[in-house]
């Protein structure tokens, strides 16, 4: 079995040290004998349209309403999501999937429309600091943790399920009087969220989700040392 992960703008997009999510992603590939390749893809290069798993991850406005350009311009990802490559985004790289975002300067623009979700500016404080949530699918562990640090309001569409339910921190954002915010998204095998972490370094069970969407049933694997740090974020974050 063979499986290719394509990050995409590094340069753009790796702030926060999301391509910590590839890595472990073929680490936990290659301890169950799946052969990985990683593509790298910079700004202004071509998306490949048959990759198997996408990678966003995190940036600053500029740089993810240029990496939203470029995307829309290429077609590649939403050409690969057409044809059911996985695809898991993380925070700016979670905003650009949906329907609509603010640019630099707050003025909402047209997102790359893989899932039905609206980021709107809001002059609420940013939220920045420990994010634990509850997954919404079947996991052994359902709860979650990363950091967040992002600015607006993340509505998804009625028929979309976020990918958890906040139990410390902010995620999408509060919209209304419930007081148990949604965080990210997850819409057949498109993830998306705010955790960083990076999220799947900090979550070996969500790694596994978003590997088996791309290449189905795995085969057992437990690593004593990352399942040792998602429980202590738990119990520390949880206290």
């Amino acid at each position: 079995m063979s499986l290719t992960i394509v990050r995409l703008y590094h340069d753009l997009l790796g702030t926060y040290g999301d391509q910590g999510n590839a890595e472990v992603l073929m680490y936990r590939a290659r301890a169950r004998d799946i052969q990985v390749d990683l593509i790298e893809v910079a700004p202004h290069e071509p998306v490949p349209r048959s990759g198997d798993i996408y990678l966003l991850g995190g940036g600053e406005d500029g740089p993810q309403t240029a990496a939203l350009e470029m995307l829309s311009k290429d077609g590649g990802l939403n050409t690969a999501v057409d044809n059911g490559a996985t695809v898991f985004a993380v925070c700016a790289g979670f905003q650009l999937i949906g329907s609509r975002l603010p640019n630099a300067s707050g003025i909402p623009i047209d997102g790359l429309g893989i899932v039905d979700a609206e980021t709107i500016y809001t002059r609420d404080p940013r939220s920045v600091g420990e994010l634990v949530i509850t997954y919404n699918g079947q996991l052994d562990e359902p709860v979650l943790t990363g950091f967040e640090n992002h600015q607006g309001l993340t509505i998804v569409g009625s028929g979309i399920q976020p990918l958890g339910t906040v139990l410390r921190g902010i995620g999408n954002g509060r919209d209304g009087a419930d007081c148990k915010s949604p965080e990210g998204v997850h819409h057949g095998r498109v993830f998306g969220t705010y955790m960083h972490g990076p999220a799947l370094v900090r979550n070996p069970q969500l790694a596994d989700e978003v590997l088996a969407s791309a290449v189905g049933q795995l085969t057992p694997f437990n690593d004593e040392f990352a399942e040792a740090l998602a429980a202590e974020r738990r119990h520390t974050l949880l206290k």
